[in-house]
């Protein structure tokens, strides 16, 4: 066989010997015209000019590009890693966009008014056994009260939640007549009755007892909601006469129902009602701070008149009983608290309860829910009511009707200054007022309107445009019918 003559003309260049993407060595390359040798790196002679040599020197280490931290270097690698302070940007973000969802204060208002008064029924239980068991009486009695008013008051809010605004507008007027009738009925001799000194009870026979002024607060509500909303469309609530005419003049008239029983506390929560009335009805400062003027002073002058009123003023920070124990429920309520600790000392494991705290069920439950639950019990209460009220003024404040303004600021107005009242006399910062804990303490006459309350303002969440198209949205039917119409048609031959 003849040899092959070309194997000296054209070289075929050794192939590397690893699988590395760059050969150990790069072979000198042969140019037509340059002298073999001429092309050999940085010891050798200087290459031709005009000559742009791209490969490097044999043995020369290689020399990557500096990695990019967060590049992308191929199509395989994750994009670029965000800094720290964009990711809690964007949990910030997400959180904001959340709570700002149209139905955000409808679910808001649902569940905490549910948390609290299930709560407040394991606490009414727990806190009232001992004086059950102490008045001859079975161990559930006022549980058993509490729970069938938490039923009705249940049907009371459904009923309250699915009625239109024009009924609840047009139950104002019979509601305010029956409850000032009832309030009436309280003074009659032989029909009124006195609990702890005020005569504000009404026996419906057993074991069943109404206090209209519980109702008196809901009526004053709805009735002034629906005057200021009509002449807010007449265009009349410029004028100061029909800002305060017949507002106020109502309004003195159940507090004078209030007081002839003694009731201090139920008239400070009325009295707070019509504030906010007036503040949500755009009063003046001035108009404003005449009325709050002629409040204090009135309040001053029923103070200053009687020593039992005079004795809860001045057990306000009170740390001892002081001489004739009179800031005894005061103390004993600190004292509860305290001996909470963080998580209490478990549930029914209270002592204050075993006679040591008068009506630890009604007025002070909260000091017992502190101590059988701690702080981190009583947080979890005060939270509930603060996102109940959140979401009442998120109501109130995004709405168009005015009588849905003004009903749903007056119900937010009554439970959080309640809920303030209650709280500072149980903490030793307010005097001891007398007023239950809405939804949680004992007391179907104070929870019923207030259950009936919460319905409205269910009713005025759903209400708002946004949260109606959303409701709308996540029925069965209108969900089936938006995802048909997504689907896109197929052609007939198409499997």
């Amino acid at each position: 066989m003849p040899a092959d003559d070309t194997a000296g003309r054209h070289p075929r260049p050794a192939r590397p010997s690893g699988r590395g993407r760059f050969p150990a060595a790069v072979q000198p390359l042969a140019l037509p015209g340059v002298p073999a040798g001429a092309v050999t790196g940085p010891a050798g002679p200087p290459a031709p000019p005009g000559l742009a040599l791209r490969g490097r020197a044999p043995g020369a280490a290689v020399r990557r590009a500096p990695a990019v931290r967060g590049g992308s270097a191929g199509p395989g690698s994750r994009g670029p890693r965000p800094p720290r302070g964009n990711k809690v940007r964007r949990l910030y973000e997400q959180a904001r966009r959340t709570w700002d969802r149209p139905l955000t204060a409808y679910y808001l208002i649902l569940g905490a008014s549910m948390l609290l008064t299930v709560l407040g029924l394991v606490m009414v239980y727990s806190a009232s056994m001992i004086k059950a068991l102490e008045l001859s009486l079975p161990g559930s009695y006022f549980f058993r009260k509490q729970f069938l008013a938490a039923v009705i008051g249940a049907g009371l809010m459904l009923l309250a939640s699915r009625m239109p605004g024009k009924l609840h507008r047009a139950l104002s007027y019979p509601l305010l007549v029956g409850a000032v009738f009832l309030m009436v009925l309280v003074q009659v001799p032989g029909i009124g009755h006195a609990v702890n000194g005020n005569q504000n009870w009404i026996y419906l026979g057993g074991p069943f007892q109404l206090q209209p002024s519980e109702f008196g607060k809901l009526a004053l509500i709805l009735w002034g909601a629906d005057l200021l909303a009509r002449k807010q469309d007449k265009r009349l609530l410029t004028q100061w006469k029909h800002l305060l005419v017949p507002l106020v003049p109502v309004a003195f008239m159940l507090l004078g129902l209030i007081m002839l029983g003694g009731d201090m506390g139920t008239a400070i929560i009325l009295t707070a009602i019509l504030f906010g009335l007036l503040w949500l009805a755009g009063a003046p400062t001035r108009l404003f701070g005449g009325v709050l003027a002629i409040a204090c002073a009135l309040g001053l002058i029923l103070i200053k008149t009687s020593p039992n009123r005079m004795s809860r003023l001045a057990c306000i920070g009170a740390t001892d009983p002081g001489p004739g124990d009179q800031c005894w429920q005061a103390v004993h309520g600190i004292y509860a608290l305290a001996s909470g600790g963080w998580f209490g000392s478990g549930l029914g494991a209270s002592v204050e309860k075993w006679g040591q705290l008068p009506e630890p069920h009604t007025d002070f439950i909260f000091a017992i829910t502190g101590e059988e639950l701690g702080l981190a019990g009583t947080l979890s209460v005060l939270a509930l009511f603060a996102a109940l009220g959140y979401a009442g003024i998120r109501v109130a404040g995004r709405t168009e009707d005015p009588f849905v303004r003004y009903a749903a600021g007056g119900v937010t107005t009554w439970i959080t200054a309640q809920a303030v009242v209650n709280v500072g006399a149980v903490l030793g910062l307010l005097p001891i007022a007398g007023v239950p804990l809405p939804l949680f303490s004992y007391g179907g006459s104070a929870l019923l309107p207030t259950m009936f309350a919460v319905g409205l303002l269910i009713a005025f969440a759903r209400e708002d445009p946004a949260a109606k198209a959303a409701l709308a949205m996540r029925r069965p039917g209108v969900r089936w019918k938006t995802m048909r119409r997504r689907v896109k048609k197929r052609p007939s031959g198409e499997r």
